[in-house]
């Protein structure tokens, strides 16, 4: 498979949020800045690329000759969750500012299904190890660009005059699926 496939499709066509819908709390929860959403994302690529490669290699040179696959899932999350802390330390010691922005959300990549539906996609589809680094990468670049391409717009939205039926979170879902509907026009170039 074409790896620029692999990664436009990923990043933009199939993008995680926008047409798998997964990891939707920090997209709605993260969202309303920039800078906080730029930071998710910087911390979600980290963790979505270093927890596929991981998972690649566990499932194939561990579970896979030990014949132990069905612990597939109980692995992917201890590696993870300790991605995670590493992230969270990181943060803490030389961004405190964007660790306090963070809050709550930071500890909850854990339980992103973003990360794991990632790390599960690249065993399921039976990629090689360069693919899966191309995937994981296409799927954080694009967790990252419809990140900040939301909040941009959320910002906008803070200053326009929007029914109070529709502020918050129902004008954001409305904007979310207005931008799933671009994201699918995309598929007709790849």
């Amino acid at each position: 498979m074409d790896l620029y496939v692999i990664f436009m499709g990923a990043a933009l066509v199939n993008n995680i949020i926008l047409t798998q819908f997964l990891g939707i709390c920090p997209f709605l929860g993260v969202s309303k800045k920039s800078d906080q959403a730029i930071g998710m994302g910087a911390a979600v690529t980290f963790v979505i690329f270093i927890a596929s490669v991981l998972a690649y290699c566990i499932y194939s040179f561990i579970l896979v000759p030990f014949e132990i696959e069905y612990m597939q899932t109980i692995a992917f999350i201890l590696v993870i969750a300790s991605l995670v802390q590493f992230v969270e330390m990181v943060l803490k010691k030389y961004s405190p500012a964007l660790y306090k922005s963070l809050g709550v959300f930071l500890p909850l990549i854990t339980t992103n299904c973003a990360v794991l539906g990632t790390a599960n996609n690249v065993i399921t589809k039976e990629f090689d190890l360069i693919q899966t680094m191309i995937y994981s990468l296409g799927i954080s670049i694009g967790f990252t660009l419809v990140m900040y391409i939301f909040s941009t717009i959320r910002e906008r939205l803070e200053q326009a005059p929007v029914s109070r039926s529709f502020n918050g979170n129902p004008i954001a879902l409305i904007t979310a699926a207005i931008m799933a509907l671009a994201f699918f026009g995309l598929g007709g170039l790849v």
